[in-house]
C-alpha cells in the first residue's frame, strides 16, 4: 500500500509539474501581450498629445484671425464715418458757396433775341473763339462811342483796368479761353431749393439771362447803327455770357476764398450720407410760410404723395399750426401712420417753439434726422430693421414718442429687441438727444468711454475682445446688445449674455469668466438692482426668443373711447415719467 501511495503521489507530482509548466508558458504569453498593449497605448497617447497641440494652435490662429477681422471691421467703420463727415462738410461748403453767390449776385443784363437761344455746343465754342456761329439777321460790333444803353446794370460797366465784371479780359490766357470753350449748357436750374428726399447727384449748368421783357422790347424798338455786319465782340458777348452753377469759371469766386474740394469744381457723386439735407427752412416764422415753403418742407420730410392736396388746402403755415390732427389727416390724406405721426410731432414742435408749451424734448429730438436714426440702429445692434425705419423716414421726434403700435408697424416682435430700443431711447433722452454722445470705439482720453451706458454694439464687442472672448464677439451682431441695455434693463443678466454669445452650458469655466467680467464692468450697485428685480413677484426673465405680448383690449368698456391722437405715457415704448419700468413682455 505504501508503494502504491508513493506511485500515486509521483504521478500527481508529474501532472502538477506539467500544469506548472503550462501555466508558466501562459504567463509569459500574457506578459508579452501586456507589453505590446502598453507600447500601443503609449503610441496612442503620443498621437493624442500631438493632436491636442495642433488643435490648440488652430484655436489660437482662429482667435487671432477673428481679432484681426474685428479690428479691420472697426477700421472700415471708422473710415466710412470719416467719409460721411467729409461728404457732409462738402455739402455744407457747397451750400454756403451757393448762398454767398446768390447774395453777391449782380443784377443781370436784359435778354435780346439777336441770336438763337437754342444754340449747339459747337456754336458756343465758336462764339467764344470770336467766330459768328451762324448767319444772323443782325450782329453786334464794337463802336468807339458809348452806346445809348444807359439802363444796363452798373455791374456790367467797366471797372478798374478796363474789365467787365462778367466778361474776361480781352488779353486772357489760353487756359481761360479753353475754360470758356468748355462752358456748355446742359440743363436748367431747379425752381425750388433741393430737399433731402431728392438725391443731390449733380449740379446744373445754366446761362445767366434776365426776363425783363420791357427792356428787351426797348432795345428792339430803337434801331442802332451798331446792329450791322458780323463781329465777334461787343455787348453780344455780355448777353451770351455762359456760367456754370456747379463748376467752370473760377473768376466769379472771391480771391480770399480758397479753392477746396467740394467747392466749385468738385465732381458730384452719389451721396453716402442719407441724412444730409439741404434744408428748405427760411428765416420767416412758420406761420408766415407760403404754400411753396410748406410744400418744400413736406417734401423734405418724405410726404411727396401729399403735395397736391397741400397745394390745394394749405395757403400758409398758420393753417397747419391751427388745424387739428383730424383735419390734417382728412385734407392731406397721409396713408403711412408713422409719416402722419411725424408730421403731427413736427407741428407740435413748431407750436412749442412759438411759446405755447409742449414737450421740451421734441426740440432736442428734432436734431436727429432719418439718416442718423439709421446709423443709430447700427449702434444699438439692430441693423435688420433699417428697411422698415427707412420706409417711414423715422426721425428723432418719432423715436422719442415711439409707441407699441408703432413697434408692431415696424415688424419688431422680440422682447429683447424692444428692450434694446427702449434702453437706447432712454440714453438719448438722458443725453438730451446729443448726436455725438455714443461711444463707438475705446478711447482712454475720452471720459465718456468710462460710461458703459453710452457704449454701442461695436464697443461691447471690443470689450469682449479685451476679456479674451474674441471668438464669441461676432455673435452679438444683430442681437441688440449695447451699453444702455446692459445698464438700464434689469432683466439683462450675464446668463442672457452668455446665451446670446452661444457659449455652451457645459463650458462652465467660460461662463463663470464672462460673469466675473460682466459684474466688474457694471458695478455692484447695478448688479444688486438686477438681483432685487429678480426677487420681485411676477418677474419674467428675458430670453433670446421671448415674444412681445400686449394685454388684450376689451371690446366693451364704460370708459371714453380714446382717440388715436391721444398719447399717454403708458403707451410709449420708453415712458416719459419712468423709463426703467416698462415690462411689456409678460
Amino acid at each position: 500500500e505504501l508503494q502504491e501511495q508513493l506511485r500515486r503521489l509521483e504521478s500527481d507530482k508529474e501532472s502538477l509539474s506539467l500544469q506548472v509548466a503550462v501555466l508558466t508558458d501562459q504567463v509569459d504569453a500574457q506578459s508579452e501581450k501586456i507589453n505590446d498593449l502598453e507600447k500601443a497605448f503609449s503610441e496612442q497617447k503620443r498621437q493624442l498629445t500631438a493632436s491636442e497641440d495642433l488643435l490648440q494652435r488652430e484655436m489660437l490662429t482662429r482667435s487671432s484671425l477673428e481679432t484681426q477681422k474685428l479690428e479691420l471691421l472697426a477700421v472700415v467703420s471708422e473710415l466710412k464715418r470719416h467719409e460721411t463727415a467729409l461728404e457732409r462738410d462738402n455739402i455744407e461748403l457747397r451750400d454756403r458757396l451757393a448762398e454767398e453767390k446768390r447774395r453777391n449776385k449782380p443784377p443781370l443784363a436784359p435778354r435780346t433775341h439777336l441770336y438763337p437761344t437754342a444754340s449747339t455746343p459747337t456754336s458756343m465754342v465758336d462764339m467764344s473763339r470770336g467766330i459768328s456761329p451762324s448767319p444772323s439777321p443782325v450782329s453786334l460790333v464794337h463802336s468807339p462811342r458809348k452806346p445809348e444803353y444807359n439802363d444796363i446794370s452798373p455791374s456790367y460797366q467797366k471797372i478798374g483796368g478796363g474789365q467787365y465784371r462778367s466778361l474776361p479780359r480781352e488779353h486772357q490766357t489760353s487756359g481761360e479761353l479753353s475754360s470758356a470753350r468748355r462752358a456748355v449748357v446742359f440743363g436748367r436750374p431747379p425752381e425750388h431749393p433741393r430737399c433731402s428726399s431728392v438725391p443731390n447727384l449733380a449740379e446744373t449748368e445754366i446761362i445767366v439771362v434776365n426776363d425783363k421783357e420791357k427792356d428787351e422790347n426797348a432795345y428792339q424798338k430803337e434801331p442802332s447803327p451798331l446792329l450791322q455786319g458780323s463781329a465777334p465782340k461787343g455787348i453780344r458777348k455780355i448777353l451770351g455770357r455762359i456760367k456754370r452753377s456747379g463748376s467752370g469759371n473760377l473768376d466769379d469766386i472771391p480771391a480770399e476764398e480758397p479753392f477746396t474740394r467740394g467747392g466749385v469744381r468738385s465732381t458730384a457723386g452719389p451721396r453716402l450720407c442719407g441724412d444730409t439735407q439741404v434744408s428748405v427752412r427760411n428765416e420767416k416764422p412758420f406761420a408766415e410760410w407760403t404754400t411753396d415753403n410748406v410744400c418744400d418742407w413736406l417734401k423734405e420730410m418724405g410726404l411727396d404723395g401729399s403735395l397736391t392736396e397741400a397745394r390745394r388746402w394749405v395757403k400758409s403755415g398758420q393753417i397747419l399750426l391751427s388745424a387739428t390732427p383730424q383735419e390734417i389727416d382728412k385734407e392731406l390724406n397721409i396713408k403711412n401712420a408713422l409719416l402722419r405721426k411725424k408730421l403731427h410731432l413736427c407741428l407740435e414742435a413748431e407750436r412749442g417753439s412759438t411759446g405755447s408749451g409742449g414737450d421740451p424734448m421734441l426740440e432736442w429730438a428734432g436734431r436727429l434726422e432719418p439718416g442718423w436714426v439709421l446709423r443709430w440702429l447700427d449702434d444699438i445692434g439692430l441693423p435688420q430693421y433699417k428697411a422698415a425705419f427707412m420706409s417711414a423716414r423715422l426721425d428723432g421726434r418719432v423715436l422719442h414718442r415711439l409707441t407699441l403700435d408703432d413697434i408692431y408697424g415696424l415688424h419688431i416682435g422680440l422682447a429683447l429687441h424692444l428692450a434694446s430700443i427702449r434702453a437706447g431711447i432712454q440714453v438719448l433722452r438722458k443725453e438730451k438727444f446729443d448726436p455725438h454722445c455714443l461711444v463707438r470705439r475705446s478711447d482712454p482720453e475720452n471720459e465718456a468711454d468710462e460710461r458703459v451706458e453710452l457704449w454701442t454694439n461695436h464697443r461691447v464687442m471690443e470689450w469682449l475682445r479685451v476679456v479674451d472672448l474674441a471668438e464669441y464677439a461676432p455673435n452679438l451682431r444683430g442681437s441688440g446688445v449695447h451699453g444702455g441695455l446692459m445698464v438700464h434693463e434689469d432683466r439683462f443678466t450675464d446668463t442672457l449674455l452668455a446665451s446670446l454669445l452661444s457659449i455652451p452650458n457645459e463650458k462652465t469655466l467660460l461662463r463663470r469668466h464672462l460673469s466675473t467680467h460682466f459684474k466688474e464692468l457694471l458695478g455692484s450697485d447695478i448688479i444688486q438692482k438686477k438681483r432685487e428685480s429678480e426677487a420681485t413677484l411676477g418677474y419674467v426673465p428675458l430670453t433670446t426668443n421671448l415674444k412681445i405680448k400686449l394685454p388684450k383690449k376689451s371690446q366693451f368698456t364704460l370708459k371714453r373711447k380714446k382717440s388715436k391722437y391721444d398719447l399717454e405715457d403708458g403707451e410709449l415704448v420708453c415712458p416719459l415719467n419712468d423709463s426703467n419700468k416698462s415690462n411689456l413682455s409678460a
